[in-house]
């Protein structure tokens, strides 16, 4: 090394000399020496020239010339490793080079742009570099008027730095969208595509974004139509596939609606076109994942897709080879998707859980495709963690058909990885995992069992402990599912499992959905004599207090309905309904929500009523004179006169029962 630097040592001496046109001339040296050379790189910047041309860049008393030159220099270095881009960083390049952008020579400009691209576009530099100061958008916004280059620079710049709401936010507000979108008509290719690029990340997932492009329009022509225009077959594949990402984020955000011809006849074809084996990896990848974002949501363009050039079967492609046979050619490509072919399974599975997700047709078409549970089964244990969730995705979007989880999920025991993965998994995995469960312990899912005995129990019931609300929501929705019509013995593990704390906790949930699926647990748990008998003789005094809480509380109608419900099934206890006759607070509440304004409520409160005075049952004479002296048989009377007929019949019925 000593050798190589001490031969590398005169260019950096150079610009330290008193003479202004031997500092230029060592300038214009060094760039020559540095262009495609490495190790030249590394060793001018181990040797400090960094600095230096850094200050001769921002000196006052430097030619215009030479201070370009000093931009050029910088630039080439960049474009050498990661390692040379971090040392630039740390000798505060960029706020040198912004402060370039105020001169008034365009080539100095250009140059200062070139280098901020070169190092904006590494992936060591941080993103928010270019937000610390909010002044530097504004003089780049105005850039965009000199020249192509600054127009491709800048471009640039925004799109690779553009990431998230904030950031879309910041650039919308200082006036992106009507800056770049005459760019988009530039006579230059590299113009065009670069301001493109910056639309797509602009519109992702932005509603405000997109719903401002829809009705910009450049020489009398709209947005919408300039992209549809640049998805033609015979534009570069990068311009099609990022007009179609255009399309797609302007789709789902509402701005283009789903049946409009621009998206079903243009944008879906050409996205489905990017997924043959023809295209190379990083397109197939891409066109699969933005297909699936597009139609996510929208059963018709979930339909319109599975039928369109064969996709299903030419996603089955993306698990057999990285290249096709005709790419082959090149060592260099093949080693290169060797190592992304996890990318293309990834995608792959993704756009198979988006078509999957509402129709069963095309569920049942992708299960048949060759191999397809086992590459889903071989997907759970990949070491990728995205492979994992695009694959546990798949699997959740397929586990909604009754059809497949008694066939094929069985023959193929999903059930065994599907909790390998459950085990200690990010919260991401967890959630769809969980989502899975619950399909899988579905009554009639014949994987019930052997989850079960797997210990599923536990796990479910630590899910419901989680901070994580769409957790806690699977963990009791799965136990939910797991207690219906389940015996006697399952029904106690759970009680055990969750403890009665756990079970208050959950009752008192800020979260709706996890209070609503904790009532149904319950309701299912109180199904069936012997097990409402059985489990109210252990937990009764806890689950009366349950009911109370929840009757007296600010809930909803639909909660209070699955609440008495719950009372209802009680009722139906033969020991059971002791517990409620012997709690007059219970019983003043039943005759009150008989007198509701809402309907649902009653009714809810007259299958109380109905299993309490039962005539058929020991010891139905006294629960019926005590009702009585309460009032309820007045109530009834005024109840059968109700205007609502499924109210009057049961106030009818439960009448007969004091006359028998």
């Amino acid at each position: 090394l000593q050798e190589v630097t001490a031969s590398s040592r005169h260019y950096v001496d150079r610009l330290f000399d008193l003479d202004p046109q031997k500092v230029l001339q060592g300038v214009i040296d060094m760039k020559n020496a540095v262009i495609g050379n490495n190790k030249q790189k590394a060793n001018l910047i181990v040797l400090g020239a960094v600095p230096r041309l850094l200050y001769l860049l921002q000196q006052e008393t430097s030619s215009t010339e030479l201070r370009t030159e000093c931009a050029v220099v910088l630039g080439s270095l960049a474009m050498g490793t990661e390692n040379n881009v971090k040392s630039l960083l740390d000798c505060h390049i960029i706020p040198a080079l912004l402060q370039g952008l105020l001169s008034p020579d365009l080539k100095f400009i250009e140059a200062c742009l070139r280098c901020l691209r070169t190092i904006f576009v590494s992936p060591v530099t941080p993103e928010d570099l270019l937000y610390t100061d909010t002044t530097v958008i504004s003089p780049l916004m105005e850039l965009l008027s000199r020249s192509r280059y600054t127009q491709e620079y800048i471009c640039q710049i925004f799109s690779h730095c553009c990431k998230g709401p904030d950031h879309q936010t910041i650039l919308f507000n200082h006036g992106a969208v009507q800056n770049i979108a005459h760019l988009l008509v530039s006579t230059s290719y590299k113009v065009r595509m670069q301001a493109l690029k910056c639309f797509s990340v602009l519109a992702f997932e932005n509603p405000q974004v997109s719903m401002t492009l829809v009705n910009v329009s450049v020489d009398g022509e709209l947005l919408p139509q300039i992209f549809v225009k640049m998805l033609q077959r015979d534009k570069p594949i990068e311009m099609q596939l990022t007009s179609a990402k255009c399309l797609t984020s302007m789709c789902r955000a509402g701005a283009i609606r789903t049946d409009d011809p621009c998206i079903v006849l243009k944008t879906l074809p050409c996205l489905v076109r990017m997924c043959s084996k023809d295209r190379l990896l990083e397109e197939r990848v891409e066109g699969a994942e933005t297909l699936a974002y597009l139609i996510e949501t929208d059963v018709e363009l979930q339909r319109m897709a599975s039928i369109t050039d064969h996709l299903i079967v030419m996603l089955a492609d993306y698990f057999k080879y990285p290249s096709s046979v005709s790419a082959i050619t090149d060592i260099k490509r093949l080693d290169h998707d060797l190592k992304h072919a996890h990318e293309l399974r990834q995608a792959a599975f993704k756009l198979y859980a988006s078509l999957g997700a509402n129709d069963e047709d095309i569920r049942k078409k992708i299960i048949e495709t060759e191999n397809m549970m086992d590459r889903i089964v071989n997907g759970l244990s990949e070491s990728s963690i995205k492979v994992r969730l695009a694959a546990v995705r798949c699997l959740h979007s397929l586990s909604r058909s009754v059809q497949q989880l008694r066939t094929s999920f069985q023959d193929h025991a999903v059930w065994k990885p599907l909790m390998k993965v459950l085990q200690n998994a990010p919260n991401e995995i967890l959630v769809v995992a969980s989502s899975t469960l619950c399909n899988l312990l579905l009554e009639f899912s014949p994987s019930k069992e052997p989850i079960l005995e797997s210990g599923a129990i536990e796990l479910l019931c630590s899910l419901t402990q989680s901070e994580n609300l769409a957790l806690r929501v699977n963990g009791i929705w799965a136990l939910m599912n797991m207690a219906f019509q389940a015996e006697q013995k399952i029904k106690s593990d759970i009680l055990r499992g969750l403890s009665t704390e756990q079970l208050f906790q959950l009752l008192s949930d800020s979260d709706v959905n996890v209070l609503m699926k904790t009532l149904g647990l319950l309701r299912n748990l109180l199904s069936t004599r012997p097990h409402i008998d059985y489990i109210m003789s252990t937990h009764g005094k806890q689950i009366m207090q349950a009911v109370t809480l929840i009757l007296e509380g600010e809930h909803n109608i639909e909660v209070k309905e699955q609440t008495l419900c719950i009372l209802a099934n009680i009722a139906d206890g033969t020991t059971a309904k002791e517990l409620i006759m012997t709690n007059d607070d219970i019983l003043q509440k039943i005759k009150y929500y008989m007198s509701h304004s809402n309907v649902k409520l009653q009714l809810a409160a007259m299958f109380c009523i109905s299993n309490l005075i039962w005539n058929e049952e020991e010891g139905s004479q006294e629960r019926q004179d005590k009702l009585r002296d309460m009032g309820i048989v007045d109530i009834l009377h005024k109840l059968s006169q109700s205007s609502d007929p499924n109210l009057c019949d049961k106030a009818k019925t439960a009448l007969q029962q004091y006359l028998a």
